[in-house]
């Protein structure tokens, strides 16, 4: 799917109505995806180092700011199992459910590149669905231990990715 389509994610159990998600050529949480989230909507890479697009075979990255710019990832870690994420683009709806929860640590390599995997979780893996990664920080939780550490994109240590699967697709009305 090309990266200039118009496309909008929902998350009706915690309130997320109809965001912009703008795709860009990149990797999960650099300075173009960065500047993205700051203007208050989700940001998700594309391409060789990045993901998909939305209703694709392998791993569609969203990621947005849960503390500022209009946190509209705020209530991100509360997302529950079986929770449905509805994304709209080119005149289709992509439903998605969430199945499990993965923390990662942007000093570990190896973590890092879970989140971005084809497969979330298991780089390398050759992907068979559609998949979708919910990406935003953990600096609430890290800050609860002493943990202030910050990357050049002040990017806290941890973030909080929900993984969903693609069920259902359907007309948008």
């Amino acid at each position: 799917m090309p990266v200039s389509t118009v496309t909008t994610l929902a998350i009706p159990s915690i309130g997320v109505r109809a965001l912009r998600v703008v795709g860009y050529t990149g990797t999960a949480d650099d300075k173009p995806g960065t500047v993205i989230q700051d203007r208050g909507v989700f940001a998700s890479p594309r391409g060789p180092a990045g993901g998909v697009g939305p209703g694709e075979i392998g791993n569609f990255i969203v990621t947005g700011h849960r503390t500022t710019h209009g946190r509209p990832f705020g209530r991100l870690p509360q997302l529950k199992n079986g929770a449905h994420v509805l994304v709209s683009a080119n005149g289709t709806v992509y439903d998605y459910v969430v199945g499990r929860t993965m923390k990662i640590s942007f000093r570990k390599p190896a973590e890092k590149a879970q989140q971005n995997a084809a497969v979330p979780g298991r780089p390398g893996v050759a992907p068979t669905a559609a998949m979708l990664t919910l990406s935003t920080c953990a600096t609430p939780e890290d800050h609860a231990v002493g943990n202030y550490w910050k990357d050049a994109l002040n990017n806290p240590e941890h973030r909080i990715n929900k993984i969903a699967t693609l069920v259902a697709t359907r007309p948008a009305s």
